[in-house]
């Protein structure tokens, strides 16, 4: 949902990047997965599967035009908050 708050990026660029950031969030979470023994075979297919969809959002999002990639950026926006941890003391 778009928060007044906190803006979905404008342009298509700016989105772009946002997508990019939460791809590249998966693909740190993947790796580590991989290289952890006790981590859970479900999470890693959960992550694969959400990378897998960022991956074709980004896909779309460069044929997008007007309300659909101003939903994409809002979503992505505000998936990449919930991924970042928050603001230390």
């Amino acid at each position: 949902m778009h928060d007044p708050q906190h803006p979905a990026p404008g342009g298509h660029e700016d989105i772009l990047e946002t997508v990019g950031k939460v791809i590249a969030w998966y693909q740190q979470e993947i790796h580590a997965a991989r290289r952890s023994p006790g981590s859970a075979p479900n999470r890693l297919e959960q992550l694969l599967a959400e990378y897998t969809a960022c991956v074709r959002d980004r896909d779309r999002l460069r044929d997008a035009t007007g309300q659909e990639a101003q939903r994409l950026g809002a979503l992505y926006a505000a998936r990449l908050k919930e991924l970042q941890p928050p603001p230390g003391p």
